[in-house]
């Protein structure tokens, strides 16, 4: 996806669209002769700009669909303001922002999260962005903190310090991919004078060498009221926010110091092709990534560039992936354009089939390009590519905080929140001849930058240091935070507004067994489908792990009347999508598409699930895509360390224990994805949740129409799962990976499914505990007080069967010992004393606040009320959730902890370099 048009992300489309009627004919590929163009001016309708006197810039956009609203603070510095030697102190002042302000010493995330709010922020080349989604009541606190950290944020010795470890341990989180690597590489020698040639995250050496004083004055340059956007919307009204607006944030002082960005560096044009790049380094797959110039955001070019891409890499039917992809040079394909403040960059990835030569793929490549750069387009491709580009601003954009992006983004970036309409109303006008010539300028082979990633441990093996046993270091873990002295640093909150009622899914079977749950939405022209068959990966058995996985992915490759391509162009001529992929416990079903094209979703659907024919050539093609991702897998820490701790706490013989492994994918044949598929693709294994604008009644006759004729015989395959033990004492487990820079940990075993009566309270202890990575036990100890982690979170995997619990941590080598150490004596310490009272009435908060914002998207929607149904729960479940939240007594936690935090019971995996292995520089 492009990654300007990521960005993009974020609008809520209030405009009519024309209505077509549903219909249980099936619908075929067709040439889309007429785009019917998205009216930019709709997008931006009801967003009021306010100038306040310190030059900060506020949007609010009123959205009454949900009792949720959006805050956004976009500061307009990121790494392209970095002077030398500053590389990355965007990115640490990012992370400091977090650390508290001198009214409120305290991790603004406990905050956050006390408030219900969904949270994050981001760097990135251009601006710094913090955002939170909360309900309507916690818009003041919400717009009181951003105000507070504006102009009063901590930053002193020791948070810098502390922050300094967490931010290397995240950038040596990235060394660890290869493709991060080759990008790095690629970016200095593309942009050798720019800072957009260096990482946004920044490097080690720079970081390294922060001073208080740096810290603090990029602070006072960039931190100032007319360097900043605000953005708010949802469910409130424009003049009372605004007068709180101008309490808040009103006072605040400009402060920018005059510190202006370098002036472009002059650009000659080379004139003679560049020698790739090479990096032969440990690692699993062949990777290419090739790096083109491209002018900024405000080039008249950009609307046909965009075009460009998507007609090269928008989906199955486009170009580079029907020439790489389809004839078995590569496992995958992408492209990007970045369109900034300053010129930016085409960049195209490939990741090369086994086998294949990565000079071939090259020379595939090139000569894609040069043809389209001698003939233009067919209408076909490029109407394809309008529609696609419309579809997924509408599709990507059905929820406020994507709204607040789009106009946030457009507002910093391209300096008018309007922007958006004359960029469609644009794209609509761009001709075959204007992609002709975008790609003759632009994909010019003397302005090319290409690399080549070769790794140099093929086999995908990792090795392995030491077995079980270790004895780990005593650790004594500080006192819990007292919620207490967290609730004085609280803005308050207004009086509590009444929460809109959740409508319940209107449930039916259909006569052959297959379950749907409809709910309307007529708040967005969109159709979220999400659904669930009973064929996961627990039916492969060791010796066919993988077939699971295969046939879901093999269900898009032809069907009876429709070929793999003819199947794809259906889709994308519409902007619709339809996925396929394994998971555990069911193959999982995700669709979306405009209102209009459900009938064409539907037909699809029912067409790929009853009648694919699994093609001989594809199944190939998807065994080769199957190898790559399995060595990229086993080169991942994550990957890796996941699959040994798995292995770990269930036996040989239990479903979870089962992977791929090479052995097994090349043992699959085309008649075992047809068996599979024959005894587990089933309507009465089958459960379809559509969320959206529909009319409920003709759309259970389309259903009945185009799934009616699916039948089967007999009762469907049941498990039985072997009963699963807790290790007698700890067990330890190491795994070393070469060429990696930081290393990963599973702590965990066994635990509990989604029915188990002891689920609520184990959800309040989890958020206690590890539910979040700034807020929790394990955060507050582990990341922000120590620095040892950049991300350390713990989860109970509870599903139709019991999953594990599971404790993850990211950590340099150095300090995987004390992080481990650390997180026992915190387990230890939670078993001994438990959790007291203040604590768990926060965690309740923390978790029934933040639920109406997961139902303020209509794709969420979607997948928690066919969660609800596939693991057994009341439909009204989606409304009752909360209140099973406040109902958690001590008692329940108490007996929680005691029979489902076992410290002498652990398994404790880390995968990575290796203790003696000391990371790269960077």
């Amino acid at each position: 996806m492009k990654l300007r048009l990521y960005m993009l992300i974020g609008f809520f489309l209030s405009l009519l669209l024309s209505v077509v009627p549903l219909s249980s004919t099936l619908i075929n590929a067709a040439t889309p002769t007429a785009v019917t163009p998205v009216s930019g001016a709709a997008l931006t309708q009801g967003v009021q700009k306010t100038l306040l006197g310190n030059g900060l810039t506020v949007l609010t956009k009123e959205v009454h669909t949900t009792p949720v609203v959006s805050v956004q603070v976009w500061y307009k510095v990121g790494s392209r303001n970095e002077g030398k030697g500053e590389n990355g102190i965007s990115h640490q002042l990012e992370h400091l922002m977090f650390k508290g302000t001198k009214e409120r010493p305290v991790q603004f995330g406990r905050l956050f999260s006390a408030l219900g709010s969904q949270f994050n922020a981001f760097t990135s080349y251009d601006e710094t962005v913090y955002f939170g989604t909360v309900q309507r009541d916690k818009l003041q606190a919400l717009l009181t903190l951003e105000a507070d950290r504006m102009e009063n944020a901590l930053i002193g010795t020791e948070q810098l310090k502390s922050e300094k470890r967490v931010v290397i341990s995240e950038l040596q989180g990235y060394e660890n991919s290869p493709g991060y690597r080759l990008d790095r590489a690629i970016m200095r020698v593309a942009f050798p004078d720019r800072t957009y040639g260096l990482p946004v995250g920044g490097t080690k050496a720079d970081v390294e060498k922060f001073t208080l004083e740096q810290v603090r004055n990029y602070y006072q340059t960039y931190y100032s009221p007319e360097n900043a956007t605000l953005v708010i919307t949802g469910d409130f009204t424009t003049a009372p926010v605004l007068k709180v607006v101008k309490e808040t944030f009103g006072k605040l002082q400009q402060r920018t110091k005059g510190k202006t960005t370098p002036p472009l560096p002059v650009v000659t044009t080379p004139t003679a092709k560049k020698a790739p790049i090479v990096l032969k380094q440990p690692g699993s797959a062949a990777l290419l990534q090739a790096v083109y110039p491209l002018p900024d955001i405000q080039h008249p070019d950009v609307p046909a560039i965009d075009l460009m891409d998507t007609i090269l890499t928008g989906g199955r039917s486009s170009r580079l992936y029907q020439a790489l992809v389809e004839s078995g040079l590569a496992s995958s394909v992408s492209a990007g354009a970045a369109e900034l403040i300053e010129p930016g960059w085409y960049e195209i990835n490939a990741t090369a089939a086994p086998g294949q030569e990565l000079s071939k793929i090259a020379q595939e490549l090139q000569s894609s390009l040069t043809k389209l750069q001698q003939q233009p387009v067919t209408l076909e491709e490029l109407n394809r590519a309008k529609t696609q580009l419309q579809a997924s601003f509408i599709l990507g954009n059905q929820d406020i905080t994507s709204q607040a992006s789009q106009l946030g983004y457009n507002q910093t970036i391209a300096g008018d929140y309007h922007y958006i309409e004359k960029y469609l109303s644009a794209i609509a006008k761009v001709t075959p001849q204007d992609v002709q010539r975008v790609a003759k300028t632009y994909l010019n082979p003397a302005q090319q930058t290409i690399g080549f990633f070769e790794p140099t441990q093929l086999d995908g093996k990792p090795g392995t240091s030491g077995g079980s046993g270790r004895t780990v270091e005593n650790f004594s873990p500080g006192k819990p935070v007292d919620p207490a002295e967290l609730a004085k640093y609280l803005p308050p909150t207004t009086s509590a507004t009444t929460v809109n009622k959740q409508p319940l899914p209107e449930k039916f079977t259909l006569a052959n067994g297959l379950r749907v749950l409809l709910l309307t939405d007529k708040s967005v022209p969109t159709i979220n489908l999400s659904g669930q068959i009973d064929a996961g990966s627990e039916f492969d058995g060791n010796q066919k792990a993988g077939l699971a996985n295969l046939t879901a992915n093999n269900l898009l490759n032809g069907t009876k009347t429709q070929n793999a391509l003819t199947l794809a162009k259906t889709l994308e001529d519409r902007g619709a999508s339809l996925d396929f992929s394994a998971s555990r416990e069911g193959v999982n079903i995700s669709g979306q598409g405009l209102s209009a094209d459900l009938p064409l979703l539907i037909n699809t659907l029912a067409n790929v699930v009853q009648d694919a024919t699994f093609p001989a050539d594809q199944l190939e093609l998807s065994r080769q895509r199957a190898l790559t991702s399995l060595k990229v897998q086993l080169d991942d820490p994550s990957g890796l360390g996941r699959r040994v701790f798995q292995q770990a706490i269930y036996p040989e013989n239990h479903p979870f224990y089962s992977f791929p492994t090479a052995e097994s994918l090349k043992n699959i044949t085309r008649e075992d994805l047809r068996r599979f598929y024959q005894e587990h693709y089933r309507p009465d294994t089958t459960t379809i949740a559509l969320v959206g604008d529909f009319e409920p009644v003709k759309v259970k006759a389309l259903l009945n129409q185009t799934f009616g004729k699916w039948q089967t015989t007999g009762k469907p395959p049941v498990l039985n799962l072997p009963s699963v033990k807790l290790p007698s004492t700890l067990t330890r487990l190491n795994k070393v990976i070469p060429g990696k820079a930081e290393a990963v940990t599973y702590i965990g075993y066994s635990g509990i499914s989604r029915k188990d009566p002891r689920f609520y309270a184990a959800l309040v202890l989890n958020q206690i505990l590890g539910g979040d990575t700034l807020s929790s036990r394990l955060g507050t100890e582990v990341r922000d007080r120590l620095g040892l982690t950049y991300g350390i979170y713990s989860g109970f995997a509870a599903g139709i069967n019991p999953g594990p619990f599971l404790i993850q941590m990211q950590t340099a080598p150095g300090d995987t010992q004390k992080a481990i150490a650390s997180t026992l004596a915190l387990l230890k310490q939670l078993r001994e004393q438990g959790v007291t009272e203040a604590e768990l009435n926060t965690a309740k908060r923390s978790i029934s606040n933040s639920y109406p914002v997961e139902l303020a998207n209509p794709s969420d929607v979607a997948s928690i009320i066919l969660n609800n149904s596939v693991y057994g729960l009341a439909q009204a479940e989606i409304q009752e959730f909360p209140r099973h939240i406040e109902a958690v007594t001590p008692e329940q936690v108490q007996q929680a902890i005691q029979e489902l935090i076992k410290p002498e019971n652990l398994v404790i995996v880390t995968a990575g370099p290796g203790e003696t292995v000391v990371p790269k520089g960077s």
